[in-house]
């Protein structure tokens, strides 16, 4: 199998970048991750992809005069670098319309909760552990989903539950999610870039090898 080109799009410091880059070198995901996108110059995973000797590119909306001119500038680096999939690692802008449109069904993001519930905008990293804490749920998870034109509103592709009954504070749950997260994110990116996941309705199901 020819490998794919993928797209990283990370806002933060990158550790599930690093969790499919390191699955990849070992040969378990059929890809190469040929571009890293970030709209945050601070963001830690700049320097974990300059490691890689992967290339960078900070797309800051802050530099643009309005919300399609900064996606259109995304969408034009995808297709220069001809990439095929995009994975959004921790990513926290939404994704433009014409992004979804020429990449339909080729984008997936995890989120650090089981959807549809702790979902939405404004929804991430330590927001979504402290809601979870805060509704005294007994489990927690993470999804894997297709990406829409909506935070975290795509068909799910993988979810995985964990235990956090004992956890005594949101910090606890993410740390507990987070090794879930680098497990089921390199597994759904080998479906993803495999061409094992087929779209039925709103389900999605993993066409057995």
């Amino acid at each position: 199998m020819v490998p794919k080109n993928l797209a990283v799009f990370a806002s933060g410091r990158g550790s599930n970048f690093q969790a499919i880059s390191e699955k990849i070198s070992s040969g378990l995901i059929p890809a190469k991750v040929k571009l890293c996108i970030t709209n945050n110059p601070a963001a830690g995973v700049i320097e974990l992809a300059r490691q890689l000797k992967i290339a960078v590119k900070i797309i800051n909306p802050k530099d643009f005069p309005d919300t399609d001119s900064f996606n259109d500038a995304i969408l034009k680096e995808l297709q220069d670098w001809n990439i095929d999939f995009i994975i959004l690692a921790g990513y926290l802008k939404l994704i433009g319309r014409q992004i979804v449109e020429r990449y339909a069904n080729r984008i997936i993001n995890i989120h650090p909760a089981l959807l549809p519930a702790f979902g939405g905008k404004g929804m991430y990293g330590h927001h979504v552990h402290q809601a979870v804490f805060d509704s005294g749920a007994k489990i927690s998870g993470v999804t894997v989903h297709l990406v829409n034109t909506e935070y975290d509103a795509g068909p799910i592709v993988l979810q995985r539950c964990v235990d956090i009954s004992e956890l005594k504070s949101p910090e606890e749950i993410a740390a507990r999610v987070l090794k879930i997260e680098h497990e089921i994110f390199p597994e759904a990116v080998k479906y993803l870039v495999e061409g094992r996941l087929v779209l039925k309705g709103k389900r999605v199901d993993v066409i057995e090898k």
